[in-house]
């Protein structure tokens, strides 16, 4: 206030100098006071805004225009951790009472119960709902092994090849074998197109479930998440789940002779290429970076490497119900093994290590006919691949 003060006595001033009279000085005096009052204004009703959100809740949730206003009070409310960066591709989109999805995207069913009362972090998967659902496909016969691959939704290339490779066939080594694709929301000016062709991609192939959340990279905890509540809700039955990426060559038969094993877990295992004491990037310029925020060990947990991992099926439920107390971060492989760690649990290196790899430099029929996994660089190469493999010379 003291400077205020002191700026009206000089606008005085410097009118008396002048020499323009009253008109000049009160004019002069108006506009300073409107300046500064506004300014005071402003900042008492963010005063009491913040009040309101972090003290009386209960007062705003009655408030006429609550909806209108709630980015505010999620802005301030939410921790560093929860806030959305990237253009919004953390937060997901809404269908609570009250709210809607965007009107080119169909109105979900309530297939999975939003939780009451405390409402979650964003990696928490029944915060979403399936928009697109094959909920029955694990009701005529009982999987040993369910297959979900998270990929893009205008990625039909993908989901294409891995229809003609090792998602083709439903029944392995004399087990019944699952592949299903998890998809977000797709939002760019085409979306109507790509929805549309979405719902007929499905009804020709029966495997596409969608959830409404927006499909981003950042957002591939939230998808990993989805994954987990997916088995829980819908395919309780099987004996293990995968989840593998779709850029992944997966040598579907090594993966079931492997599980059928009788000294395989039944409980509580989590395999795969196992990271351990892996350091959390700080640097903002870095694909894989995390904010202290929103973790802030130095280390991850031990994990598995997300192109593939493997888990008895009885994990996913515990996995949903830790992830209420797991802060969410963007790493969603090291996010699973923060779950993992939070049960007291930790991943277990399979059978034969070896057979679980990241990257070759090139194909070689005799390798590719032992490992479980790979990571190409195109749809075509896992085409290409799998028909040489599967010619009926030996492959070594």
């Amino acid at each position: 206030m003291e400077q205020v003060y002191e700026q009206l006595w000089s606008a005085g001033r410097e009118m008396q100098n002048r020499g323009s009279g009253g008109d000049g000085l009160r004019r002069q005096l108006k506009r300073l006071w409107l300046n500064h009052g506004l300014r005071y204004l402003l900042l008492c009703c963010l005063a009491l805004l913040v009040w309101l959100s972090s003290n009386s809740l209960s007062w705003w949730d009655g408030f006429p225009l609550k909806d209108h206003n709630q980015w505010f009070v999620n802005t301030v409310q939410r921790p560093p951790s929860y806030r959305d960066r990237s253009n919004n591709t953390f937060e997901p989109i809404k269908t609570t009472e009250g709210s809607t999805v965007p009107p080119n995207v169909p109105r979900p069913v309530s297939t999975t119960l939003p939780p009451k009362g405390l409402q979650f972090h964003q990696a928490y998967p029944r915060n979403y709902h399936f928009i697109m659902d094959n909920k029955e496909v694990c009701k005529t016969k009982t999987p040993l092994l369910v297959l979900l691959v998270p990929v893009a939704p205008k990625n039909v290339a993908a989901r294409d090849a891995i229809r003609q490779t090792w998602g083709s066939s439903s029944e392995v080594r004399g087990d019944v074998v699952l592949t299903l694709f998890m998809l977000g929301l797709y939002r760019a000016a085409d979306v109507d197109v790509v929805q549309e062709k979405l719902q007929q991609e499905n009804l020709l192939h029966h495997d596409l479930i969608q959830s409404d959340f927006l499909d981003t990279y950042l957002n591939l905890t939230i998808k990993t998440m989805v994954i987990m509540d997916w088995l829980v809700t819908r395919c309780p039955e099987a004996a293990y789940a995968m989840k593998v990426d779709s850029d992944i060559f997966l040598n579907i038969d090594n993966l079931v002779m492997m599980l059928q094993k009788p000294d395989i877990p039944k409980l509580n295992y989590l395999t795969g290429m196992l990271m351990w004491h892996r350091p959390v990037i700080r640097s903002k310029s870095s694909k894989w970076y995390v904010p202290v925020e929103m973790y802030p060990e130095p280390f991850y947990p031990t994990y598995t490497l997300g192109m593939g991992y493997v888990f008895s099926n009885d994990l996913p439920k515990k996995i949903v119900e830790a992830s209420k107390s797991v802060n969410h971060f963007t790493i969603e492989d090291a996010y699973v093994g923060a779950c993992m760690k939070k049960l007291g649990l930790s991943p277990r290196p399979p059978p034969n290590p070896s057979q679980f790899r990241a990257y070759n430099q090139k194909y070689d029929r005799c390798q590719y006919s032992k490992i479980i996994t790979y990571i190409l660089g195109s749809p075509k190469q896992l085409v290409d691949y799998w028909t040489d493999l599967k010619r009926p010379e030996p492959p070594c």
